[in-house]
């Protein structure tokens, strides 16, 4: 099989290029901040409750979702997590679609993790107010780099085996 060679050697080609990419204009769109929205834009008034029938029960509610998205708030673009809600109801629960609204409208907030956790524990323990809640996100890896964050408030409840 015949090989082409690269005429001056690769090494050189490499430093030409790189030189060029150094010293190229930084185009308009590299500076631009995408559409980036603010806390005030989650809409805390779709979460919905329905009574919860067994008060005092230790029963664990579990919701899982792998499609929360918010955005970075330096650069506007999307960061994906899975997000674990679990709680112990005390007197109302969380229905389900107006969750799924609620967390929908994170999609272009910008937010670090730290901060995401938080405000979802304070928005879900305003609508509920369950004796447990535990807020658990696994960011998607960007840049090398996954984060874990996870928050929680009340006693967790003691589960017989």
């Amino acid at each position: 099989m015949d090989h082409i060679r690269l005429g001056g050697g690769i090494d050189e080609h490499w430093h030409k290029s790189d030189e060029a990419l150094k010293g190229r204009e930084t185009a308009s769109w590299e500076r631009e901040r995408f559409d980036v929205g603010s806390p005030q834009d989650i809409r805390t008034d779709i979460l919905e409750t329905f009574d919860y029938w067994y008060k005092g029960s230790n029963a664990l509610v579990r919701i899982v979702t792998d499609e929360f998205v918010s955005v970075c708030p330096w650069s506007g673009l999307p960061d994906f997590g899975q997000l674990t809600i679990e709680y112990v109801p005390d007197e109302k629960c969380i229905e389900l679609k107006s969750l799924k609204y609620y967390l929908y409208s994170w999609r272009n907030v910008g937010m670090f993790y730290e901060h995401i956790i938080n405000k979802l524990l304070e928005d879900l323990v305003e609508a509920c107010s369950p004796r447990y809640m535990r807020i658990h996100g696994v960011f998607n890896i960007r840049g090398g780099l996954g984060t874990e964050a996870e928050i929680s408030c009340g006693e967790p409840p003691k589960q017989s085996r």
